[in-house]
């Protein structure tokens, strides 16, 4: 008996209504003659509702609709670093090369790792060794410095098994379970909707060392964390993603462009390739997994855009390594989501977004965390999300802000006014926050330095009275305020000028570790310390301003040999004991 072949019934947009046999809900289907892919996200009766991942125009009811029979999945395997994939993990240098230039052909398939490159594959484990799911069974180079682990899908006992050269596709072995045999290759599959299970989920504990002096020192992000970074156009979001991919001390970098504008991407898909790893030397690329959806391509396909990228995540999670995964922006994503929801006629949420809005954000922020991954071999990675919120106006008021603000623990608000002053990072210390800096404390006291949190404190209590302050300056400007008042606005310029802004063309500055950001707060809080000792004795604020040490201070950004903050430290004990025998 014939198979019945499944055709379309209705077309709204990306949304299609067909008949097809057999189908179940989230199956990827393809449909039109062309066919174009598709995922079924609804069922009534025996008409499918899909979603479909490309341009649909021209499609025609009665065309022919088929199942795959499988859910959404990505192929997890060696070739997956360095490249540069669309929403659904279709490699977009291979498909520019078969659509024969640099727009995609409808209906375009292409592998997501290279079926014809050759491995070199080292077996870690040997005939008779009985494995359980997630446990290394071999290694690859894969790139210079990432070695790609291979993690058995099954439980069992290894057949076979040899070290050697293949092809994504050729078996490398065998492992037998329960009577039955199963090949072994190099690759998996997984569906981008569930995510991938773990042994623990630890609590965070261990910061996220970004070598950006506002995010450690006032408002760290845990490794395994999540962060929202909001702000509006031009305040530099994505720069300082970027500056986070570039210089956090993860291994594995993800980078989802979701719904950002062409030019942007572009600028992205330029400048990364050409970005030097500072840990390395070598290409960041080398590390990184970068994943384009941009506004002009098809609405369905951004929605997936940010499950693939965390199922990437969550797989080099699982060989034991830190991933940063930077979604920019989950805006775009969520106006993805209001595009579907208002073609499959659902009932709107707020401002016309999805009611399931908050529980989508939610399921895809929750799968960060540290963790201890599958396996008998202990072995523990983590994935830090952070996600670009683009709220229209600035507006962080709006459903998408509102929403992510709940489920994520860091909040970094950029602000453009101090982007068009040239202070960048731009963020905002007033309206940012984070909720690791109680778990982190430990750390802090253990790694760097047992003061380091109250300076923190002490430091960020100066920022605010300094606002508080500013109101009166604005009225009567700040020589009417006593010098006690004048000698706050003094050290908080410092905070402001000195610590908070940073040089990303500084070789030296554009990275900061943790203790050189430690002794820079240290030598601004010592001289406000030594200041307010000084005015107490009767010196006048004006001499201290014309201290010789000051200008050193602006200056230590550049310092490279932390040696040297303890000298500048003494420098300024020197300058204040001699101030004092001047009076």
């Amino acid at each position: 008996m014939a198979k019945e072949q499944g055709h379309i019934k209705r077309i709204s947009g990306p949304v299609v209504e067909a008949y097809v046999p057999g189908a179940r809900l989230y199956d990827v289907i393809k449909v039109g003659n062309e066919k174009l892919l598709g995922e079924i996200i609804k069922i009534v009766g025996d008409t499918s509702v899909v979603q479909v991942y490309e341009d649909t125009s021209g499609l025609r009811p009665g065309e022919p609709a088929e199942t795959t029979g499988q859910p959404l999945s990505v192929e997890l395997g060696p070739g997956i670093l360095e490249s540069i994939y669309d929403g659904i993990q279709r490699p977009l240098k291979v498909i520019e090369e078969r659509a024969g230039g640099v727009f995609i052909t409808r209906g375009i398939e292409a592998p997501a790792l290279d079926r014809k490159k050759v491995w070199e594959f080292k077996a870690v484990v040997k005939k008779g060794d009985k494995v359980k799911v997630g446990d290394v069974i071999g290694t690859v180079q894969e790139t210079d410095i990432i070695v790609h682990k291979i993690m058995s899908p099954y439980e069992g006992k290894i057949e076979t098994i040899s070290s050697g050269k293949y092809k994504i596709e050729d078996d490398v072995g065998s492992i037998s379970y329960e009577g039955k045999k199963y090949p072994l290759k190099m690759y998996q599959r997984w569906f981008v909707r569930k995510s991938r299970p773990v042994i623990e989920k630890f609590p965070p504990t261990i910061p996220l060392i970004t070598g950006q002096r506002i995010v450690d020192t006032f408002f760290p992000i845990a490794k395994g964390g999540t962060a929202c970074i909001p702000g509006p156009f031009g305040s530099g979001k994505t720069v300082t993603q970027q500056s986070l991919a570039k210089y956090s001390d993860t291994q594995i970098v993800v980078y989802i462009g979701c719904g950002e504008r062409g030019n942007e991407m572009t600028d992205v898909l330029k400048e990364f390739p050409h970005l030097v790893d500072p840990k390395t030397g070598k290409p960041l690329m080398m590390r990184t997994v970068l994943i384009a959806n941009t506004s002009n391509m098809p609405v369905a396909a951004r929605e997936a855009s940010v499950y693939t990228g965390v199922t990437i995540a969550e797989y080099f999670r699982d060989m034991g390594y830190d991933v940063a995964l930077m979604a920019d922006s989950t805006s775009r994503w969520a106006e993805a989501m209001r595009e579907i929801g208002g073609r499959l006629e659902e009932m709107p949420g707020e401002e016309g977004y999805p009611a399931y809005l908050a529980r989508r954000l939610a399921e895809f922020y929750e799968r960060a965390g540290r963790v201890r991954c599958l396996g008998t071999d202990e072995r523990y990675g983590s994935v830090s999300i952070i996600g670009a919120v683009s709220p229209p106006g600035g507006d962080i008021s709006e459903p998408v802000s509102q929403n992510t603000l709940r489920v994520t623990k860091v909040f970094l608000a950029l602000d453009a006014s101090l982007a068009y002053r040239r202070h960048f990072p731009a963020i905002n210390w007033l309206k940012s926050y984070t909720l690791y800096s109680d778990a982190l404390e430990e750390f802090y006291a253990e790694n760097v330095s047992s003061d380091f949190t109250k300076m923190i404190k002490g430091a960020m209590g100066l920022l605010q009275k300094e606002s508080e302050l500013q109101e009166v300056v604005q009225l009567v400007g700040p020589d009417a305020l006593p010098e006690k008042e004048q000698a706050v606005l003094m050290v908080t310029k410092m905070i402001r000028e000195d610590f908070l802004q940073q040089n990303a063309y500084s070789d030296v500055d554009a990275r900061c570790e943790l203790k050189k950001q430690y002794q820079m707060l240290k030598t601004i809080m010592k001289f406000g310390e030594r200041t307010n000792n000084a005015l107490d004795l009767g010196v006048q604020l004006k001499r201290i301003n014309e201290l010789k040490v000051k200008g050193t201070i602006g200056r230590m950004k550049e310092i490279a040999d932390m040696k040297e903050f303890d000298k500048l430290q003494k420098e300024i004990d020197v300058n204040f004991d001699d101030l004092l025998k001047m009076r």
